[in-house]
């Protein structure tokens, strides 16, 4: 190995401003202004790509959720009418019954059964859970 080598992989990465701590806050004790992306989503909003701000702890430590800057976040991004007929095509595979062709509210084990359990093993649907209409409205 040439000592060339050697030096770039002795190499670290440290940011000298850091000082290693990382805000972190207990359950309910977050101040104003930051928010998890959950939070944020319900806001309309999105990080937007900004770095997470402090942590979230709850649980005795067992959980942890980021949080981000409220001022920072971007708006949400709205899909577009293509977008939506492709997820609603692709949530309509999950969804239908290659065998009765029905479109349950659920999305079917067509992996390991290959069909509805109404087809698959006779348990019977409740009409509720299913359409058998062609005419979709959009998932998204």
């Amino acid at each position: 190995m040439s000592s060339r080598s050697q030096e770039t992989e002795d190499l670290v990465d440290v940011d000298l401003y850091d000082d290693g701590s990382f805000p972190q806050f207990r359950f309910g004790q977050a101040p104003a202004g930051l928010a998890t992306r959950r939070q944020l989503r319900a806001m309309g909003l999105s990080p937007g790509g900004q770095e997470p701000a402090a942590q979230l702890i709850w649980r005795r430590g067992q959980r942890m959720a980021w949080l981000y800057r409220i001022d920072l976040a971007k708006p949400k991004r709205v899909p577009t009418l293509a977008q939506e007929r492709a997820l609603d095509r692709a949530m309509a595979a999950r969804q239908s019954c290659p065998v009765c062709r029905r479109r349950y509210r659920y999305c079917l084990p067509l992996k390991t059964l290959g069909s509805c359990l109404e087809c698959h093993d006779g348990t019977p649907a409740d009409p509720c859970d299913y359409t058998t209409s062609p005419d979709h409205t959009l998932a998204a």
